[in-house]
């Protein structure tokens, strides 16, 4: 079985959101109009409490997009965003959330960052999706969504490991392209055995 995964498309992601992708509302429609063709449609919701750790007013002195070590690794500090509950945290409202079969929300833990799809930032703290999509007996996956070079490349690399083809589709993705990070995702991605990242 073969599943759309649609990672973050929100508000916040969204021109004129708190952390805003270049033309992330530009695939909305086109990955709406994929959703028909797959057996089971997977939506992410970043969903952070307020005050969460990665974000830079949490760190006195820091601004966003500088980097900090943190107990589980190197972390971006981003502006606050996707705080839960808000209307940057809300799916796009064209997004046909209707035709999701599960929602999975992730960094709601202050204290760790969660990109991908499967684990947190500590690459050990599952979000519980494995296990459901191998419930259901889905072994294939399509990406789209936001933002490229993180969240959708970390679900990807993690869903190759875990042993589940993966596809995606780099049209209706958009990426934030921090020093030089949407192409070093692209060929990390191609390199794990991504379809369509090469």
């Amino acid at each position: 079985m073969h599943a759309l995964l649609v990672i973050d498309v929100q508000n916040d992601f969204c021109p004129g959101g708190a952390l805003a992708v270049a033309g992330g509302d530009e695939i909305v429609a086109p990955i709406n109009a994929l959703m028909p063709d797959f057996d089971a449609v997977i939506l992410t919701q970043d969903w952070h409490p307020p005050g969460h750790s990665s974000f830079a007013s949490e760190h006195p002195g820091k601004a966003p997009m500088e980097m900090v070590q943190m107990p589980y690794g190197p972390q971006v500090l981003w502006p606050d965003h996707c705080v839960q509950g808000t209307e940057g945290a809300a799916f796009h409202p064209a997004l046909e959330t209707d035709r999701a079969d599960l929602i999975i929300r992730k960094g709601y833990n202050r204290s760790i960052d969660s990109y991908s799809a499967f684990f947190e930032n500590d690459h050990a703290t599952p979000t519980g999706l494995e296990g459901y999509l191998r419930t259901r007996g889905i072994d294939r996956l399509t990406l789209v969504g936001l933002a490229t070079d993180f969240c959708v490349k970390f679900s990807a690399l993690d869903a190759r490991k875990l042993g589940f083809e993966v596809a995606l589709r780099a049209d209706l993705c958009r990426g934030i392209d921090l020093h030089g990070s949407l192409a070093a995702a692209m060929t990390e991605m191609a390199q794990a055995g991504v379809a369509g990242s090469g």
